[in-house]
């Protein structure tokens, strides 16, 4: 029996009675009270997430910056310190390995946030592909990691660290706050970055603080939330997970995430491969889908237009709140219409879908 591993917060989750359940080899909060509930706070006030279980390592040195312009699809060079981007690492055949957040610390020091269920892989990737000396600093287990997601996540944030900085913080840029608990002080690092189509920020501290970090933002209004409630939020908000959206066998261009890739950067693994898929066009796409059948699409439900298949759903949630179910999935290029409606194979009956555009989603789930 494989052994999970335990967040630094996995003590606070059970003291809290949440539902724990194995996720990518962690113990992990799939729900403390609803995932409505829990989905309902993001999106109207605050929520928080122990999202520790995330890969988390440094690369510091004269050729940091070449190996993540060698093995990411992004142009780091154009990252100021202070700022991050999002990224894909690519196999030769043009293939998702991962995708990932650069942060940028110094002209020679990164910081990336890699995937749970990609994390040894990743990490031996990059290995695989430094120069000598070069060594990726994993800090996984000796941090933690929480994001403070919803409209009120700002303000929670800057009560709990007592610091304005928090506010000036911009979109996918990072900043390095003061935090003192017990008499003891540490830094926390704030970036405002997330994975729930809201604003907020995820915080990554020394695990030996997780807990008293986690209680004083549950006293400043954020609400604990699970796996639940995270997977629903960013499905509304239109955003890939790996093993669902993208996999190695997916491409960027297909997956409309040809807006991470910068084809004009340089060399870097994948990159001509990519060209070759970008120039042919794909034969698919990724595209959002609506419907007001009460309805959970699954992975690998098929679609179907006018009595054809024509793709498969990747994945899907229905939303009580708005009473509407919202998807994505794989759909073919000559059927890919946005308006265009198309019928989802759910067992035995076929429910009425409308294609939209993935960044429309969001906006049907407000």
């Amino acid at each position: 029996m494989e052994t999970l591993r335990l967040t630094p917060l996995h003590a606070v989750h059970n003291n809290l009675g949440a539902r724990m359940v194995p996720f990518a080899g962690w113990q992990m909060p799939v729900m403390y009270t609803s995932i409505l509930e829990e989905a309902r706070a993001v999106r109207t006030s605050c929520g928080m997430f122990d999202i520790s279980h995330m890969g988390r390592f440094y690369l510091e040195g004269p050729h940091a910056l070449e190996l993540l312009q060698r093995t990411t699809t992004n142009d780091v060079s154009s990252l100021a310190p202070g700022a991050a981007q999002y990224s894909l690492i690519a196999n030769p055949d043009g293939g998702i390995i991962d995708d990932i957040i650069v942060y940028r610390i110094s002209e020679s020091k990164f910081l990336v946030v890699i995937n749970a269920s990609n994390s040894d892989k990743d990490i031996a990737w990059f290995k695989s592909h430094a120069m000598s000396g070069l060594e990726p600093q994993v800090v996984t287990s000796e941090t933690v990691m929480i994001a403070v997601q919803g409209p009120h996540a700002i303000d929670v944030v800057s009560r709990a660290l007592n610091s304005q900085e928090v506010r000036r913080i911009e979109r996918f840029c990072f900043s390095n706050l003061s935090f003192e608990t017990s008499g003891i002080k540490t830094v926390i690092t704030a970036c405002r970055t997330g994975y729930t189509g809201e604003d907020g920020l995820e915080l990554i501290a020394p695990a030996d603080v997780a807990e008293s970090l986690w209680t004083i933002l549950q006293q400043q209004g954020a609400l604990p939330c699970g796996l639940g409630a995270r997977d629903t939020l960013r499905i509304e908000a239109g955003y890939p997970l790996y093993g669902h959206e993208i996999d190695d066998n997916t491409s960027p261009v297909e997956a409309l995430l040809m807006w991470a890739v910068s084809l004009t950067k340089g060399d870097f693994i994948g990159r001509d491969a990519i060209a070759r898929l970008k120039a042919a066009k794909p034969s698919r796409k990724l595209l959002g889908l609506k419907s007001i059948q009460r309805m959970q699409p699954r992975q690998g439900y098929t679609l179907f237009s006018n009595g054809e298949k024509i793709g498969l759903i990747t994945s899907g949630t229905f939303s009580p709140a708005h009473n509407l179910t919202l998807a994505m999935a794989y759909i073919d290029s000559k059927a890919a219409t946005p308006g265009a409606v198309v019928q989802i194979q759910v067992r035995d009956k076929f429910v009425d879908a409308e294609i939209i555009p993935k960044k429309a989603m969001l906006q049907c789930a407000r």
